[in-house]
C-alpha cells in the first residue's frame, strides 16, 4: 500500500517530463525565412525603453543634477551628453549601473558627489529604467 504512494507522484512526474520534452515540430511555412542578419542587428540597436516616457522620468529623477537636456550640474553631475562611459555601455549595462549608483568613494567618481540608487527614486522598476536609457540615447551626441 505504502509503495503505490510513492509510486503515484513518481509515475505523475515521468508523465510531465515526457509531456515537457515532447517533440516539436516546426509548423511555419517554407516561405518564411529566417530573419537577416541585418534585421536582427537592427532590432538588437534599437532602444529597449521608451524615450518619451523616459524623458519625463530623467527631468523628475535625474535633472536635478545632470541638468534637464543631460548636460550635466558643476559640482553635481556629469554631461551625459557626451559621456564615454555612456557611450561605452549597453543598455542593460547601463540600467544596472543606474540601480546601484556610484559611492563617492568609487575611483570612477569624479565629481566626489554620491550617485544615488536609482537616482533617488527607489519606486523606478526596471521598463522605467530601460525608459531613462533610451531617452540618455536620444540625447547622447
Amino acid at each position: 500500500m505504502q509503495q503505490r504512494f510513492i509510486l503515484y507522484p513518481i509515475l505523475a512526474l515521468a508523465i510531465l517530463i515526457l509531456a515537457a520534452c515532447g517533440g516539436s515540430t516546426n509548423t511555419a511555412p517554407s516561405s518564411q525565412a529566417a530573419p537577416t542578419a541585418a534585421v536582427v542587428e537592427a532590432e538588437a540597436a534599437a532602444p529597449a525603453g521608451d524615450a518619451e516616457a523616459g524623458k519625463q522620468i530623467f527631468t523628475a529623477t535625474c535633472g536635478a543634477c545632470h541638468g534637464p537636456a543631460g548636460e550635466g550640474v558643476v559640482g553635481l553631475g556629469k554631461d551625459m551628453t557626451t559621456s564615454e562611459f555612456i557611450a561605452g555601455k549597453s543598455d542593460e549595462e547601463l540600467v544596472e549601473f543606474i540601480k546601484v549608483g556610484r559611492d563617492p568613494s568609487d575611483p570612477l567618481n569624479t565629481t566626489g558627489v554620491a550617485m544615488p540608487v536609482k537616482g533617488g527614486n527607489p519606486a523606478l522598476d526596471d521598463e522605467d529604467l530601460f525608459n531613462v536609457v533610451a531617452f540618455i540615447r536620444t540625447i547622447h551626441k
